[in-house]
């Protein structure tokens, strides 16, 4: 009983773990803001991307659910930049094998551990800058990762969902 009581509390501890990370400057007052733009994008190939458009749309909408006013850029108070941040780890999938012999307290075994590839993910980064200071005063980076075996509508859902999550916690001090 004790240890379902322990895994039951687990699973519920895992279950509230933030899928974003955010920071800001301290000594911005965020109730100064009512506008913004879109910072210019540096893209080499000059086109803008499938996840761009995902990424803006979602944007859009949550600055919208904040009574934020899209403006030109000149006129606006916030710029807001992001970007799809590649990120390399090892996968361990399938099984390890081993075989061993032994007698009592004496035994010789070997064993091979599963195979490891490596797999590149993307991490949503948003940042909002400041228009005067053209300093950064908030960021949201993502916990989850974007990978290219992801289908469109997974895609759009994940960063949706990533997006949301990162502007529940903006303004920063009123979660």
């Amino acid at each position: 009983m004790r240890v379902l009581m322990m895994a039951a509390v687990a699973i519920l501890m895992a279950g509230c773990a933030s899928n974003v990370v955010t920071d800001y400057n301290t000594s911005t007052v965020f109730g100064n803001y009512s506008s913004w733009a879109y910072a210019p994008m540096d893209q080499g190939s000059g086109f803008a991307s499938l996840d761009d458009a995902r990424v803006r749309s979602a944007v859009e909408r949550e600055l919208n659910r904040k009574a934020m006013k899209k403006a030109e850029k000149d006129n606006a108070d916030l710029l807001v930049s992001w970007q799809i941040v590649s990120e390399e780890r090892l996968e361990q999938s399938g099984l390890g094998l081993g075989f061993g012999f032994g007698r009592g307290n004496f035994g010789w075994a070997l064993s091979a551990p599963p195979p490891v590839r490596e797999v590149t993910e993307g991490k949503l980064v948003v940042e909002l800058v400041d228009q005067e200071s053209e300093e950064v005063v908030w960021r949201a980076a993502s916990r989850r990762y974007l990978n290219e075996n992801q289908s469109p509508e997974t895609r759009r859902k994940l960063i949706d969902e990533v997006v949301a999550e990162m502007f529940s916690k903006y303004p920063p001090g009123l979660n």
